[in-house]
């Protein structure tokens, strides 16, 4: 079949392609392997929210109880077919390379609260919803050779798909997330879940076994059990109500750790850094800024057992004052390379005398 490439022209004609294929039998996925290629990493933002009190606690349900009312009264946006004909580009071969399809569909910040006609376009392998107004996205779970989706800015309170075989990318920042479960994609290496009210990380570790960046700031989480992903490498946990570091010595390929809390918004008081372990030999980045560690005699040894740790930011945490608290960390982590804003190259090092901890 001869498709337009005439964005506005093909909507009717695509939509009905596709329908045809849906009646054709289902396609062997080894004719797709060019699509697991590497997805690149997006850059990280942060975004600040106050969380926490009783107070807000109780505003949080009256806002639940307005929003809700809010979502029933709302008009629905429905997606057609002139609109996903034209969000539609990038052609690209499929199956045995004698056919094409449009692949990639754009369809940010127009309203919509249903999708249900996205089940037809079964091609598609990267999706974006951003800025929407969908309570959920159950029609995408056709779309078998998607590799890349962003349902970013939405009201989903769960993500409602089965495992999509070769998702290697997934965004689902600022939602109404309460829950991960039903997480579990065997492709899927980076995920985020930044902003929304996820209480419990109790993923299913074994439905992600090639996750490598997972980004969670801005949740409600209070330890960090159920996150020991044995292959993750990058862990951003800021701004939530962390006071315990549990399964965190799973993460034994973990290079980057990021637990900055802010002491006047009573983010992330962590104390203790009992759960950090020698089994992390890979860990080079720790960032505890704004937390509530107070004692360098009892946090330096745990901090001592991170093999090859090269950055460590304390700033705005209470241990932060103690005297000489630059000269204490130096001298008991020979192996750092910055602390908080300093960078200390060998020569700087080796002006500082080797001791144990006073």
């Amino acid at each position: 079949a001869v498709v337009s490439t005439q964005s506005g022209h093909y909507g009717r004609a695509y939509y009905n392609e596709y329908k045809s294929y849906l009646r054709m039998s289902e396609e062997d996925d080894s004719q797709y392997e060019d699509d697991k290629g590497e997805v690149d990493d997006e850059e990280h933002v942060e975004i600040n929210i106050n969380e926490g009190t009783e107070d807000n606690d109780n505003e949080d349900r009256e806002n639940e109880r307005s929003e809700s009312e809010e979502d029933s009264n709302e008009p629905t946006y429905q997606l057609t077919e002139q609109m996903a004909g034209e969000s539609l580009s990038l052609l690209c071969k499929i199956g045995n390379g004698l056919s094409h399809a449009y692949v990639k569909m754009d369809l940010v910040n127009k309203a919509l609260n249903d999708i249900s006609i996205i089940c037809a376009f079964i091609h598609v392998r990267y999706l974006d919803l951003s800025d929407n107004k969908l309570s959920s996205i159950t029609p995408i779970a056709s779309l078998k050779h998607l590799l890349t989706l962003k349902v970013d800015n939405n009201n989903l309170k769960s993500i409602d798909i089965p495992p999509m075989p070769y998702l290697q990318k997934a965004s689902f920042q600022n939602n109404k997330l309460v829950t991960v479960k039903g997480i579990a994609h065997p492709m899927l290496e980076v995920l985020n879940l930044n902003s929304n009210k996820i209480v419990e990380a109790n993923f299913d570790i074994s439905g992600l076994p090639k996750l490598s960046v997972l980004e969670l700031r801005e949740n409600r989480l209070k330890s960090t059990k159920g996150l020991g992903f044995p292959k993750l490498q990058r862990l951003y946990l800021a701004e939530n109500k962390i006071t315990s570091l549990t399964d965190i010595d799973q993460c034994v390929s973990l290079k980057i750790l990021h637990l900055r809390g802010d002491n006047e918004a009573q983010t992330n008081p962590i104390e203790s850094l009992d759960g950090l372990s020698k089994s992390m030999v890979a860990l080079q980045y720790l960032n505890l800024r704004g937390t509530n560690v107070s004692s360098l005699k009892t946090e330096l040894p745990k901090l001592k057992q991170l093999p090859i740790l090269r950055g460590l930011v304390l700033k705005d945490s209470p241990v932060a004052r103690e005297d000489e608290y630059r000269i204490e960390v130096i001298m008991n982590l020979r192996n750092l390379e910055r602390l908080d804003k300093d960078v200390f190259t060998d020569e700087k090092k080796k002006k500082v005398p080797t001791a144990t901890l006073r």
